[in-house]
C-alpha cells in the first residue's frame, strides 16, 4: 500500500473522490499532501509500533553540555520517539535533539520514521487512514458531526491496533 493509497483509502471514508498523486491540482490531494506526514508520524509516536522500533548505538557528540551531564548524543534522525536505552538502570534526558547521559556510549531503542509504507503492519495502516479521515474531514465536507464520528473510528481502530502489536512476542 503506497501513501497515495492510504489517502484514498481516508478520501473514501469521507466520501470524497479519490486522488492518482498528492500533486496532482486537486483539494483533495492540496489536503492529503498538507497534513499526512504530520498525521503519519503522530500516529508512529502513539505506540511502540513493533514494525518500526530500531536499535542503534550512539556514539558521543564532541561537544559535552555545559553542566549536569558528562556526555551528550545526537539523535539519529529518523529518531520520532525515545523507547529506551539499552541498560535500563541508565539515567538520561531528552532535550531537543540530543541525548543527554552519563555514559560514554548509549544504545538506544526508538521509533524510527518510516516513508517505506510497505514496511507497515496491516493494522497501522488503517489507523493510520482512519487519523488521516478524521484530519481531512472537515476541510473537505465541513461536517463537525462527520469529523468526530472519524476521531471515534481512528480511537477504535488504534485499541485494536495497540491491543495486537503489544501482544506480539514475550512480555517485557
Amino acid at each position: 500500500m503506497s501513501v497515495v493509497d492510504i489517502c484514498n483509502s481516508a478520501l473514501n471514508m469521507v466520501g470524497a473522490s479519490q486522488i492518482v498523486s498528492l500533486t496532482e491540482d486537486s483539494k483533495a490531494a492540496r489536503v492529503c499532501n498538507q497534513r499526512y506526514v504530520n498525521v503519519r508520524d503522530a500516529v508512529f509516536r502513539s505506540h511502540p509500533w513493533n514494525c518500526l522500533i530500531t536499535r542503534q548505538e550512539l556514539a558521543p557528540d564532541t561537544e559535552t553540555p555545559a553542566f549536569e551531564w558528562s556526555y551528550q548524543f545526537t539523535l539519529p534522525p529518523t529518531c520520532l520517539r525515545i523507547l529506551q536505552l539499552e541498560y535500563l538502570d541508565t539515567v538520561f534526558r531528552v532535550e531537543g535533539r540530543k541525548i543527554l547521559a552519563n555514559e560514554s556510549t548509549v544504545n538506544v531503542i526508538f521509533v524510527r520514521k518510516e516513508e517505506n509504507t510497505v514496511l507497515y503492519d496491516s493494522l497501522l495502516t488503517e489507523t493510520l487512514a482512519a487519523r488521516l479521515a478524521h484530519e481531512i474531514c472537515y476541510p473537505l465536507v465541513a461536517s463537525a458531526t462527520l469529523t468526530r464520528q472519524f476521531f471515534e473510528l481512528y480511537q477504535s481502530k488504534l485499541s485494536e491496533a495497540r491491543f495486537v502489536d503489544a501482544t506480539e512476542g514475550t512480555p517485557a
